[in-house]
């Protein structure tokens, strides 16, 4: 990989950036390949599919395009299936991610609370992963792998502690070990941990072992999603029926219980 950005922390925890020159491991980078061309068969149908289901659903480009940051703090355009509508307001996610960040509570998507921002099948898209299905490129590129820490936004990775930014001591992927270590049960700080540990313990056996757990987890990602989806609209339906006969609600949950609440859009 030609000249990037390794974060650096002195004692003092001040970071400095200094230019380095590395290559991903020929064993990782020849797993990313073989993996890639032996899935093409499969995936290149599916991939011509859903280009096609999104141009019948919403009007725009069928990629969606975002700056993350990625090894050694390194931005690169990361490719998605667009999943939402055009020019979809940000702030809810820009919120909702600082929540996350600032408190001790399991990383709940905001698809789970019926986000409007959504085109038609696009909860679908994201519960299993599919969406992600473009950076197949990215890996190609050499901006990512096939196993690492997820690529964060840039106003995420502003809020970063020095600490925290040894998770981009390795090359961002599309999977990794908190995808298949529980990932939305998993707090934010517990999300951190993991892609640290990752990143000062990756091997191509590790890779190999999360590749092969990772059908499994989005398995139960998307019966999670569908739970907790199921969930927040039987919550919604009876406080608006409790609303509209009068009645009084429950008893006032507790703090943490008003904080799960608000992350599920429950009111």
């Amino acid at each position: 990989m030609r000249g990037t950005y390794r974060i650096l922390s002195s004692p003092e925890g001040v970071v400095a950036r200094t230019v380095v020159r590395e290559r991903m491991p020929i064993s990782k980078r020849a797993l990313d390949l073989i993996c890639i061309f032996l899935a093409l068969p499969v995936l290149v149908p599916v991939m011509v599919v859903l280009s096609a289901l999104i141009k019948c659903v919403s009007r725009g480009p069928v990629f969606f395009r975002q700056e993350r940051v990625g090894l050694y703090g390194r931005r690169f355009t990361c490719l998605k299936f667009r999943t939402m509508k055009l020019n979809a307001d940000t702030e809810a996610h820009r919120q909702h991610l600082a929540d996350l960040m600032s408190s001790n509570v399991p990383m709940v998507k905001l698809d789970t609370t019926g986000d409007t921002r959504l085109i038609t099948f696009g909860s679908v898209l994201r519960a299993t992963g599919l969406d992600e299905l473009p950076q197949l490129i990215n890996v190609l590129r050499g901006e990512m792998s096939l196993v690492g820490p997820r690529p964060c936004v840039s106003y995420e990775y502003e809020r970063y502690e020095a600490r925290q930014k040894r998770r981009f001591n390795a090359l961002p992927g599309l999977t990794g070990l908190w995808q298949v270590s529980g990932k939305n049960n998993t707090t934010f700080a517990e999300m951190i941990n993991l892609d640290i540990f990752y990143a000062e313990n990756s091997t191509v056996w590790l890779d190999m072992a999360i590749i092969l757990r990772t059908p499994l987890a989005l398995v139960r990602q998307v019966v999670e999603s569908r739970r907790k989806t199921k969930v927040t609209k039987v919550s919604r339906e009876r406080r608006v029926s409790a609303r509209r006969s009068g009645e009084m609600p429950g008893a006032r949950p507790t703090t943490a219980g008003r904080r799960t609440q608000e992350l599920l859009g429950v009111r």
